[in-house]
């Protein structure tokens, strides 16, 4: 059974920084792109960013030069530093594990997680 668990999320002021972290189970991590979803309320989720198997990341333009992700294989872990924080960040975070098609879809990925909240004070 696949399982993805997020943790990290909090309340920060803008500016601030906060590291999401997502540990997944019941598959070879090494062998999927892992992603990272927002949904603020009354809106959609929205694509944040993804690395894919071979390490290579790809931004949403709304986050670029503000987060990054990494991914240890060795810990089956995902990790998500957001930095320059700012209040339209606030949403819940979920991470998804991507199996095909376009990563801006949350159609291309098969496991969620239950997510995570980040809230950005002003």
């Amino acid at each position: 059974q696949v399982q993805l668990v997020e943790s990290g999320g909090g309340l920060v002021q803008a500016g601030g920084s906060l590291r999401l972290s997502c540990a997944a189970s019941g598959r070879t991590f090494r062998s999927y792109g892992m992603g990272w979803f927002r949904q603020a309320p009354g809106k959609e989720r929205e694509f944040v960013i993804l690395i894919s198997r071979d390490g290579s990341p790809y931004y949403a333009d709304s986050v670029k030069g503000r987060f990054t992700i990494s991914r240890d294989n060795a810990k089956n872990t995902v990790y998500l530093q957001m930095n320059s924080l700012k209040p339209e960040d606030t949403a819940v975070y979920y991470c998804a594990s991507h199996v095909s098609g376009s990563f801006y879809y949350t159609s291309a990925y098969d496991y969620w997680g239950q997510g995570t909240q980040v809230t950005v004070s002003s």
